[in-house]
């Protein structure tokens, strides 16, 4: 590797990832090992007409910039046999290749598992797709709201008997991939022992489905069909939504001592001493006049008011943000969930930073988002290309 590589710094810039993915779930796995100082390289199809075009659009919008910070890229004609080779040459000296192609596109293409990890029996190599490598919908093209449909949460999300409704985020892609960047994980430590890599697999309905959790448990252990609950807990009262003079709070006053505490804060002590509402089960029964009697309180003063007040007497309560003040909350500030960089074209950006901090290691936004090919000389010198060969794969539009 040439001087650039070489002062990448991070707890795990001692890995180079090759990042074959596209869209959110691949490179959202590369994320977790690229803020933390991986060397990652994003390898792409070359631009093709207008270059100030190709560069517009999507590719500067927010959402490609957030996912694609702490990358190389080096465009690559994996179809062409030139192109092909000089993957190849870059595989021996990899640690983690990661792509989310269909399952039968790696075959074809000549990059499948087996056939890398003859070159580099090391290699950890990570495929997440949309249903699985095998299996009856192996080749069905993925997406998250068919994977949300699928997994279950949009039977749970929205309000009682007015149909399915996906979730805000895409839960599924996101999950997927943070699930590979697990399993890349467990696999790279496991080859400090064994010497060998493995193959890593994931897919959005693997994801979410696991990501169902005590929802799923609540049908394979107990056989009930959980239903949707709206805004409020499926299982726990009163936990939910709750209207205020000027908006709504959350408020999750589950267990008897808390209840009480509710009760009292509201100024309400017979509340606690109900028999409609002395334990949890005759709460979730009698939830919704619960709420009804809760929120003829709550309805009279602010949020801000109740907020101070509840936490102050020990319920947990919280105010519902929309984006803009959530980055305002000092308590968000606090946590220091932002990465700073700046962008050659696009000047100062404020990326989403990660979710886990490290008592000596920091994750960094330490490059932003690159253009398609904008490191292929650099690149292709670290792996051992001169620059005659490299001038010859510009020629032959390889790179």
């Amino acid at each position: 590797m040439d001087d650039d590589a070489a002062k990448q710094t991070g707890p795990l810039s001692h890995l180079t990832v090759l990042d074959l993915s596209r869209v959110r779930t691949g490179p959202t796995a590369v994320r977790q090992l690229a803020d933390w100082g991986a060397r990652v390289i994003k390898i792409e199809q070359r631009p093709e007409g207008d270059a100030d075009q190709s560069l517009g659009g999507a590719m500067d919008g927010s959402d490609y910039q957030n996912l694609h910070r702490n990358k190389r890229s080096l465009t690559l004609d994996l179809k062409s046999p030139e192109g092909l080779a000089v993957f190849r040459k870059l595989v021996a000296g990899a640690d983690v290749v990661l792509e989310n192609f269909r399952p039968d596109v790696k075959y074809r293409l000549g990059i499948d598992y087996e056939t890398l990890a003859a070159i580099n029996p090391r290699l950890v190599y990570a495929s997440i797709s949309g249903f699985g490598e095998t299996g009856p919908y192996r080749t069905r093209p993925g997406f998250d709201q068919i994977a949300q449909g699928m997994g279950g949460i949009m039977s749970v999300t929205g309000q009682p008997e007015q149909g399915p409704m996906r979730a805000g985020i895409p839960v599924a892609d996101l999950c997927a991939g943070l699930y590979a960047a697990l399993g890349i994980f467990v696999a790279l430590i496991e080859c400090e022992r064994s010497g060998k890599g493995q193959w890593v697999q994931s897919s959005l309905l693997q994801a979410q489905v696991t990501m169902m959790d005590f929802q799923a448990a609540r049908w394979l252990l107990d056989r009930e069909v959980p239903p949707q609950a709206g805004n409020n807990h499926p299982t726990s009262a009163p936990t939910g939504v709750f209207a205020t003079r000027d908006g709504h709070i959350n408020i999750a006053a589950t267990g008897g001592v808390i209840f009480e505490r509710l009760a009292k804060a509201l100024d309400d002590p017979e509340m606690a001493s109900d028999p409609d509402y002395s334990d949890n089960a005759q709460r979730a029964r009698n939830r919704d006049a619960l709420n009804a009697r809760i929120e003829t309180v709550t309805k009279t003063r602010t949020s801000a008011d109740w907020v101070e007040a509840l936490n102050a007497a020990g319920v947990p309560c919280g105010p519902i943000y929309a984006m803009d003040e959530v980055f305002a909350d000092p308590q968000v500030q606090h946590l220091d969930l932002t990465f700073e960089t700046t962008h050659p074209r696009l000047g100062r950006q404020s990326l989403v930073g990660q979710g886990v901090k490290l008592s000596r290691s920091r994750p960094a936004a330490t490059t932003p988002t690159p253009d398609p090919g904008q490191h292929n000389h650099e690149i292709l010198r670290e792996f051992g290309f001169d620059a005659a060969e490299i001038a010859a794969l510009e020629r032959n539009n390889v790179i």
